[in-house]
């Protein structure tokens, strides 16, 4: 696991109590593969537990103060959106949180540091941490740093692939598909990767556990390759 003191910085926060820390660092595979060895952590499933219920509630009051005439419904697909596990991911990967895990060497070599469901997990667990450690407005702080303007600068709350849809319209001759490119995994945990394509030039890559999520990332990154190609 790298140095959790750089990963402290990288926050903005320092825990008065580090096996919050270490504890919402810990996926159950690291647990799994060193059962008999003295004085390990807990695993962060609890934590996570209660994280998603943390974010959901900040998510929801920053909804409902910027957005006040926005009606029930809209608000809530909003909140459904940003706080889904791509979201979540996204977050996560922007403040390179898969590098810091305790994880098993199995999970490891699979592909688990950068896998979403893990990393979206690792994402409530340190929101739940933080919360613990210090309180409601330390958690909301964090959350409003590392999840909410993460997530309106890269316009995730938005369905992706219909923001996409938008921009490539602009040009009437332009053509957009979506092409699977594998499927990885076990039946019940499987992993898509999907390249969103403009004209038949891939402008995008994502993956995720279903072909939509796989979709979903693919297009936000072909928005970041619009960007700054400026198709």
């Amino acid at each position: 696991m790298k140095n959790i003191e750089e990963l402290q910085q990288i926050i903005g926060y320092h825990f008065k109590d580090l096996q919050l820390l270490v504890t919402a660092l810990t996926h159950s595979s690291y647990l799994n593969e060193s059962k008999g060895r003295d004085s390990l952590p807990a695993d962060n499933e609890r934590l996570e537990f209660f994280g998603d219920a943390i974010i959901e509630f900040y998510v929801s009051d920053y909804l409902f103060h910027k957005y006040d005439d926005t009606p029930e419904g809209d608000m809530t697909k909003l909140r459904a959106s940003m706080v889904c596990e791509q979201s979540l991911a996204e977050c996560s990967r922007q403040i390179g949180l898969g590098s810091y895990l305790n994880m098993g060497k199995g999970e490891e070599s699979s592909g688990g540091r950068e896998r979403p469901s893990i990393t979206s997990d690792a994402f409530e667990a340190l929101t739940a941490a933080i919360y613990l450690d210090s309180g409601k407005e330390a958690a909301e702080a964090f959350i409003q740093e590392h999840l909410i303007k993460v997530l309106e600068h890269k316009t995730l709350f938005f369905d992706a692939k219909t923001r996409l849809q938008e921009i490539i319209q602009k040009d009437p001759g332009a053509r957009l598909t979506y092409e699977l490119l594998s499927e990885e995994g076990p039946s019940h945990n499987k992993l898509f990767t999907s390249a969103v394509l403009l004209n038949g030039r891939e402008i995008g890559r994502g993956s995720g556990h279903s072909k939509k999520l796989s979709q979903q990332e693919a297009a936000v990154h072909a928005m970041e390759t619009i960007t700054q190609e400026e198709i």
